[in-house]
């Protein structure tokens, strides 16, 4: 009967442990990452427009080959959704477009349903450095309800990697 109390006593100390670091853990994050890629601003943009080019660059969505998608309205405008249901690195959510200012920025918010009910946001701004370079400016921002926001401990790095791999791969991709 001790065992069982002091393992009760030990799991209820983790869960109170936990609890308070949640309470004391930001609540969101709000990351941005940049990259100067070798091709014309128009380019650059055209290719970022359109959500059915992310899934060549976006490291999340490299991370299955096989999952699920789905495409809904007209890519590279306003509305158009790409749904997908992967494996545990991907997750299960949809992606929407939600502002296009034309050679400037591509708002979307993202729904994550699987592992858990996240809503975030992602800018892709572009800017010229020259007539042969763009900048480009990729933002991350969500929030988390307590108590997962202790999560953000754990995977604020992972995000931010996630990130930076992504823009290498499109700046691979747009230099070829």
């Amino acid at each position: 009967m001790n065992i069982l109390i002091t393992i009760f006593i030990v799991l209820a100390g983790i869960i109170l442990f936990i609890l308070l670091i949640a309470l004391i853990s930001k609540k969101g994050y709000n990351l941005q990452r940049e990259i100067i890629i070798n091709a014309p601003l128009q380019k650059v943009f055209d290719y970022l427009k359109h959500f059915k080019n992310w899934d060549s660059f976006n490291k999340r969505a490299t991370a299955d080959a096989e999952k699920y998608t789905e495409y809904k309205g007209t890519d590279g405008t306003v509305g158009f959704i790409i749904a997908w249901d992967g494996n545990k690195k991907v997750g299960k959510g949809e992606k929407e477009i939600m502002k296009i200012e034309e050679g400037k920025k591509v708002e979307t918010e993202i729904r994550f349903i699987k592992p858990f009910a996240l809503t975030g946001y992602t800018t892709m701004n572009t800017e010229p450095v020259s007539a042969s370079q763009t900048k480009v400016i990729f933002r991350n921002a969500s929030t988390l309800k307590y108590p997962l926001n202790f999560l953000l401990l754990l995977v604020e790095k992972g995000i931010a990697k996630d990130m930076d791999e992504s823009l290498s791969l499109l700046k691979n991709i747009l230099e070829e």
